[in-house]
């Protein structure tokens, strides 16, 4: 069992058991999160691709702790420019165990992918332009 999943903007390949980093989340360790964001369920017999996201799934997974990713240092430097910058930063993280990828599995509608035949653009027409019609050879000799 396999799934992906969709955390602040990032995909995770998981299974049951897997612990993941992903951005943090605003929930105390120890407590269970549910992830609605199902990209992809497979079950080793049955692939389920979402369209973006495979409806009615949800993983549960459990709040493991926050932690803090490796530091990251920026260094920007130009000889003879009195040019040098520094900047540095953390990224804020959470811990989770992943439960259970096929929780909600039942409910979950199975997205059938089938094969579509490219259509060709057809070409844009483009706006005919006002004609304006000229004065005729009779009318002009009138005025």
């Amino acid at each position: 069992m396999s799934a992906v999943i969709v955390s602040g903007g990032k995909q995770y390949r998981v299974a049951p058991g897997d612990r993941i980093l992903v951005d943090r989340l605003q929930v105390e360790p120890g407590a269970e999160v549910k992830l609605e964001h199902v990209l992809l369920l497979d079950d080793g017999d049955e692939v389920q691709v979402g369209r973006p996201l495979v409806e009615g799934a949800s993983l549960a997974a459990r709040v493991l702790g926050h932690e803090r990713g490796p530091k990251i240092e920026v260094l920007r430097y130009k000889s003879k420019k009195r040019v040098r910058v520094h900047r540095g930063a953390r990224a804020d993280l959470t811990a989770l165990e992943i439960l259970d990828p096929s929780a909600g599995r039942s409910r979950a509608k199975t997205a059938k992918i089938e094969k579509t035949e490219k259509t060709e653009a057809k070409p844009r027409k483009r706006a005919a332009k006002p004609k304006v019609e000229e004065p005729s050879a009779e009318e002009e000799t009138e005025s």
